[in-house]
C-alpha cells in the first residue's frame, strides 16, 4: 500500500524536474513522466516546472560528434559509444520514442538560461520538451540561436528576446542556483524528480513508479478508489 500525503483533491500539483537537455535518459525519463500523467483522468492538475542541471559543464561550447563527447566524459573506445548509444535507442524505442546516436554534442549552459527565461514566461516544460525532443529525433540542431528562437516562437515565446538573452549572460545566476538546490535535495545526477516538494525519485523511473509516485501526493486514480 502507498503511503498518500496529504494534498487537497482537485488542487494543482507541482512537478519539479531537473534535467539536461543532451540527456538520453532525461529524455526517457521526461516521456515516461508525462505518460504517468497522462494515465490519470485529473491530468490538467499537474505543473511540470523544469529545473536546470548541467551534466557536463566542462563541455565545449562548439558542438563536438557524439561519439567525441562520450569519450571525453566516460573514457573507453568507439566501440563503446556504440553499444551504449544501440542500447539506449532499443530503450527510447520501446517507450514509442525515435532517437538517433547521430548527435552534435555541446555545452547547454546558453540552453538552460532560456529555458529559465521559457519557465518566467510559463512556457518551460513545452519548451524544453520541444527542444529536447527535436534533438534525440535528429530534427533540430540545439546550439543553433535561430533554431531555438523558432522553437520559442513555436511556444508562444518571443524570439528576438531569446536571440537576446543568448547574446547576454541573462539567468545565469538561476541556472547555476538550480543545480546547486538539487545538489542539496540529494540528486547525483539527473534526471531528478521532486513532486509537491514532498517526494521525489531519482533516475528515469518506470511508467507505474512515476504513477505511484503521483499517487502518494495526489491520492490515487477514480479507478483505484472504486476498486
Amino acid at each position: 500500500m502507498v503511503e498518500q500525503l496529504t494534498h487537497p483533491e482537485g488542487s494543482k500539483v507541482v512537478i519539479e524536474m531537473w534535467a539536461d537537455l543532451g540527456c538520453p535518459w532525461c529524455y526517457v525519463g521526461k516521456h515516461r513522466l508525462q505518460a504517468a500523467i497522462a494515465q490519470r483522468p485529473d491530468a490538467d492538475r499537474f505543473e511540470i516546472v523544469m529545473r536546470s542541471f548541467e551534466l557536463d559543464p566542462g563541455a565545449p561550447t562548439e558542438p563536438e560528434k557524439n561519439e567525441t563527447s562520450y569519450i571525453r566524459t566516460h573514457g573507453g573506445t568507439a566501440a563503446h559509444v556504440h553499444q551504449a548509444e544501440r542500447q539506449m535507442q532499443v530503450i527510447a524505442r520501446k517507450e514509442g520514442l525515435e532517437y538517433t546516436p547521430d548527435r552534435m554534442n555541446a555545452n547547454t549552459f546558453d540552453l538552460h538560461r532560456v529555458v529559465q527565461y521559457a519557465n518566467e514566461q510559463g512556457r518551460g516544460s513545452e519548451f524544453f520538451s520541444t527542444v529536447q525532443d527535436g534533438f534525440f529525433t535528429g530534427v533540430l540542431d540545439i546550439h543553433a540561436p535561430d533554431a531555438l528562437a523558432w522553437v520559442a516562437e513555436l511556444v508562444g515565446l518571443d524570439g528576438r528576446r531569446v536571440r537576446e538573452i543568448l547574446a547576454s549572460d541573462e539567468y545565469a545566476d538561476r541556472v547555476r542556483a538550480d543545480r546547486d538546490e538539487a545538489t542539496r535535495l540529494g540528486a547525483g545526477g539527473v534526471p531528478f524528480v521532486v513532486v509537491d516538494r514532498k517526494v521525489g525519485a531519482r533516475g528515469a523511473q518506470k511508467v507505474p513508479a512515476y504513477g505511484r509516485l503521483l499517487d502518494q501526493v495526489a491520492g490515487p486514480v477514480a479507478s483505484e478508489r472504486a476498486s
